[in-house]
């Protein structure tokens, strides 16, 4: 459901959410995810305990209700894609898009809380294996949608493996690039043919790709 179709009550749930989220990531951005706790991030969000567990279930899950669903976006991909589109061109497709939109998944954009919010998971132990695990979530369920239409299950992770490595290498490297100093204009305006080289490089298979000069 979008916002604009959302009647009152359910916007100010969502504002309440987002309100407790910024509050959250805020405050373990200042003190660590460790040595904040859930009363306090309902103190300073001026709701109540419950109101926090009522909307999320664990500490985590401040963390990661912003970003959980982006771990499936290859996945969901394939799953939508027209008669006739490959696998490969579908996740293509949707990364080309995510990139012309600056969607903070891929990791262009100059929204702070997005980068506040990565650094955060990075720089903590417990976000970090959630991470993983969600991402590697990701990759099965890819992996899954595609051995139904195969029968391959092998295969079918293996693709999965290739097209999720590429995807996750793009947006590190848009996130060393930005983090290094470099533009969001020009990083963002060289993406596509990035995008464009790591993709082709799994359509075709690793072949000659650093063979050793004899």
């Amino acid at each position: 459901m979008t916002e604009e179709v959302m009647g009152l009550r359910e916007r100010k749930k969502l504002e309440t959410a987002r309100r407790i989220i910024r509050t959250a990531i805020a405050l373990f951005v200042e003190r660590g995810f460790d040595n904040v706790s859930v009363q306090e991030i309902a103190d300073a969000a001026d709701v109540s305990k419950m109101t926090v567990f009522n909307y999320f279930g664990t500490k985590e899950d401040l963390v990661f209700w912003p970003m959980e669903e982006h771990f499936g976006d290859a996945a969901r991909a394939v799953r939508e894609r027209p008669p006739g589109e490959s696998a490969l061109d579908a996740v293509r497709r949707q990364f080309l898009e995510m990139i012309e939109t600056r969607d903070p998944a891929v990791g262009l954009h100059n929204e702070p809380f997005a980068r506040q919010l990565r650094e955060l998971v990075m720089c903590t132990p417990v976000l970090m294996e959630r991470a993983f695990l969600a991402a590697q979530k990701g990759t099965r369920d890819l992996a899954a949608h595609l051995a139904e239409e195969t029968g391959d299950l092998m295969l079918a992770t293996v693709a999965a493996a290739m097209i999720s490595a590429a995807r996750n290498a793009l947006i590190e490297e848009h996130y060393r690039r930005i983090d290094a100093g470099e533009p969001v204009t020009t990083v963002a305006a060289e993406a596509p043919e990035r995008a464009d080289r790591a993709f082709k490089l799994v359509e075709h298979g690793l072949g000659d790709y650093t063979r050793k000069a004899p």
